[in-house]
């Protein structure tokens, strides 16, 4: 005999996820409360109004800080139990005049010296899969704050996109990468991997210091390869498109505030495709509650 959930079932099971797709992945959910994502998703509703769509593609596209395109768009409105196709919302976005940051721009290079040390790739471009504070990488850019270049230090923790760390000031050096290190509010101890470039503001005694406490392992980038700290570089042109461009900074502490809530903004509320468009947070948060699933599972399995 075949079980089939009643309407009521799959109607409770539905109004749990609702209450928790903000948290928790909708896709994660329906498999622990044994429901696909079709029949989630199945809803009998009223289609909106012409007038309701556009304002709903406006809100989400004004929230992302202009910065979505239709994937993004399309993904967030899902959320809000609006199912429409990327055209239409091309279409909205055109008659309104909503055009995304994510265009061509041209930036200045900034070079750095190269450190020689023999210290090999450990990361070796494996970024998925990690678990929470696993491996986490860094790298530095640059903006400017009035008449003067600025630098930025983002540490990200590979399991989730999750700037964990950040600092910015008028130097390119190991004192910023410090301060970053400095700003982590997690566990630092569990912490396996450090990966960088061959910046030689990397390469410093401070660093090493802060390594050596941790019992953290260094890993280095193969000289003149972007492509061995692809995550870093990805998330810096975000960066760039995101928050660089559209905004002018008059003082280094006009840049500090701002950056500190862009960040607050890339964790908590950013949709990022390679999350399968949740936000780093949600992805922590889910992982967490797991664990204390499988951790009373695992006291009643003694019980």
């Amino acid at each position: 005999m075949i079980f089939k959930a009643s309407s009521a079932d799959i109607r409770t099971k539905r109004q749990v996820i609702d209450a928790n797709k903000h948290t928790y992945s909708i896709s994660a959910m329906c498999k622990l409360l044994n429901i696909s994502r079709q029949t989630y998703y199945y809803k009998t509703k009223k289609k909106p109004s012409e007038a309701a769509l556009e304002a709903a593609v406006t809100e989400e596209f004004n929230r992302s800080r202009k910065n979505y395109g239709t994937r993004k768009i399309k993904a967030a409105l899902a959320k809000r139990d609006i199912l429409v196709s990327r055209r239409k919302i091309s279409q909205i976005m055109n008659r309104r005049g909503l055009k995304s940051n994510y265009t061509k721009a041209n930036y200045r290079k900034h070079t750095s010296n190269v450190n020689h040390s023999d210290i090999g790739n450990t990361l070796d471009r494996a970024f998925t899969e990690r678990e929470p504070l696993e491996a986490i990488i860094t790298d530095l850019t640059y903006v400017r704050a009035g008449t003067t270049w600025c630098y930025v230090c983002f540490i990200i923790d590979l399991f989730n996109r999750e700037i964990i760390g950040h600092s910015c000031g008028p130097n390119k050096d190991a004192a910023l990468v410090k301060s970053a290190f400095q700003s982590i509010s997690h566990p630092l101890t569990e912490v396996k991997i450090f990966h960088t470039d061959r910046g030689k503001e990397f390469d410093n005694k401070l660093i090493d210091t802060i390594l050596e406490t941790f019992d953290i392992e260094r890993s280095l980038s193969k000289k003149g390869c972007p492509y061995d700290n692809a995550v870093a570089e990805s998330t810096y042109k975000s960066f760039k498109v995101e928050f660089v461009y559209p905004n002018t900074f008059d003082t280094l502490n006009q840049l500090k505030l701002q950056l500190f809530d862009y960040v607050n903004w890339w964790n908590y509320l950013r949709l990022h495709g390679s999350l399968g468009y949740e936000t780093p947070i949600g992805i922590r948060n889910l992982r967490l509650a797991e664990r204390i699933l499988d951790n009373e599972h695992g006291c009643g399995s003694v019980a």
